[in-house]
């Protein structure tokens, strides 16, 4: 049975790593944490424990970095700033800030510098 909290955990591919964090880390204003787990080294996102999920962005030969596909939606505070600053470091906005239905806030999609295509979450 499904657990009520989706996802556990995404991961997001990289063609490389370091250009990916410096990336996130500027546009996200968070510090992603390299581990290395079994030879996979992943540059990981915080976690703020159950039920949040995390994820990391992964440089792996069988993971390739694409705009097709599933689509991450990562929570900020107010996505505006995060998509303008995507936008200035290597980033493109695929769908602009747009209002959700009654109340749940606002979305948004950029590719990122690795050619994902990744949501923004926000409730302003």
């Amino acid at each position: 049975m499904l657990n009520p909290n989706v996802p556990a955990w995404f991961e997001i591919p990289t063609g490389d790593l370091d250009r990916a964090q410096a990336f996130y880390e500027t546009v996200l204003g968070i510090r992603l944490v390299r581990e290395d787990l079994g030879g996979t080294v992943l540059a990981m996102f915080p976690y703020g424990g159950k039920p949040n999920a995390s994820g990391a962005l992964i440089a792996q030969d069988d993971c390739e970095p694409s705009v097709q596909g599933s689509v991450v939606y990562l929570s900020v505070t107010d996505l505006v700033p995060a998509l303008e600053r995507a936008n200035r470091h290597g980033g493109d906005t695929i769908v602009p800030r747009t209002a959700l239905p009654e109340g749940m806030g606002y979305y948004a999609q950029f590719r990122d510098c690795e050619g994902n295509r990744v949501g923004l979450w926000s409730p302003v």
